[in-house]
């Protein structure tokens, strides 16, 4: 096991600039999630660590050990791809030995590595099988105990999931964590799928256009965003917006006015804006409320556009006054509660304590409310 260290880590391909001074502490046993959008720079970082792109500037440290010109086999890492990249012509075991077979290990500690990482992997029963006789899941837990026969101090994954259904992704994701727990090692894990990233993390590296965004555990993240593109990319629906005005704050109460002329309390603190400041006010889908029309102070009017079923959860998508015609904002209802129908009008009601304000330049306004909430700072 080792730490990871990156500071003022650049890339740059010709004018592309693709990394823009990248600053992480990865702790020794760690294991950290690289997510943001496509093209965000999250893979190139981790090829970087594995030794596959040059560094253009900057410093990288494995297990306090300066490493920008180690060649990638005497790193202590071992990758895992998207791709399996089994030999086809090997059965598992083979597969999974044969990084030990070039390095000349014994073949009686070839076969005790293999087998240790078959039964941590639950594959013991495969080895003799080659890899067109496994299923996707299978394969990628092979791919997997390639990687975990070296010892590696450093485990690295680029979307290792992708190319598994839904069910099997989510029972390799169990399995990963599991994995985690066993082996106490430093893992570091690059996905574009939000989920993966809020249940395998123990911190979460939010990256967008080759910058830091924000870096904290899933709960810091999700409820105590940095700024306007962390508290829009995590979360399914996305965090709804609205352009509002400051119109005035009264301790950590601050009201605002919205595009339709609805006036909104949100209990933030606001004292670095004046009134009148354009912001954004943000707030979740399970935090919205539907009312009935004409029952609230302070809501905003809607027309529901659809509603879709999802077994736990009821989603509502609904039109509101004031807002562009193709925006749509989606409220997240408990199943067993009957949803309004298509076309009916209803108010949206905002729980101050559970919404956000954005500046001009999306940095959050501190909210007002975070000193209650019960879940821990820090899960790492």
């Amino acid at each position: 096991m080792a730490s990871v260290s990156l500071r003022g880590i650049k890339k740059q391909y010709d004018n592309n600039s693709v990394l823009k001074g990248i600053d992480l502490d990865i702790a020794d046993g760690e294991f950290v999630v690289f997510v943001g959008p496509s093209g965000c720079g999250k893979s190139t970082l981790l090829r970087i660590i594995a030794g596959l792109e040059d560094i253009s500037d900057g410093t990288l440290e494995i297990g306090g050990r300066v490493s920008n010109t180690i060649e990638p086999a005497r790193r202590g890492i071992a990758m895992v791809f998207q791709s399996y990249a089994l030999y086809p012509h090997m059965s598992v075991f083979d597969n999974m030995g044969f990084a030990l077979k070039l390095a000349k290990v014994p073949k009686a500690e070839i076969a005790e590595r293999v087998g240790r990482a078959a039964e941590i992997l639950q594959i013991g029963h495969l080895l003799d099988r080659k890899p067109k006789a496994l299923s996707g899941g299978q394969r990628q837990r092979v791919a997997i105990g390639r990687a975990i026969v070296r010892k590696p101090e450093v485990f690295l994954f680029d979307e290792p999931l992708s190319n598994l259904d839904a069910a099997l992704r989510g029972q390799t994701r169990v399995e990963l964590a599991r994995l985690h727990r066993e082996l106490k090692s430093t893992m570091i894990y690059v996905t574009h799928d939000q989920v993966e990233a809020m249940t395998l993390g123990t911190r979460i590296v939010v990256l967008n256009g080759g910058r830091i965004e924000q870096v904290g555990t899933p709960f810091d993240l999700y409820e105590r965003p940095a700024n306007k593109f962390v508290a829009g990319f995590l979360g399914s629906p996305r965090m709804n917006f609205f352009e509002a005005t400051l119109a005035g704050q009264s301790g950590r109460s601050t009201a605002v006015l919205l595009a339709g002329g609805a006036q909104v309390q949100v209990a933030a603190d606001v004292a670095r804006a004046q009134a009148g400041a354009r912001v954004t006010l943000g707030i979740r889908p399970e935090h919205l409320q539907i009312g009935r029309a004409g029952g609230h102070d302070g809501a905003i009017g809607a027309i529901v556009a659809l509603v879709e079923y999802l077994g736990d959860v009821t989603l509502v998508y609904a039109h509101v006054d004031g807002v562009e015609a193709g925006d749509m904002v989606a409220v997240k209802c408990d199943a067993d509660t009957a949803p309004p129908r298509p076309g009916s009008r209803v108010e949206l009601v905002f729980p101050a304590t559970r919404a956000f304000l954005f500046d001009a330049e999306g940095e959050v306004f501190a909210p007002g409310w975070v000193e209650s909430t019960a879940a821990p700072l820090s899960q790492a």
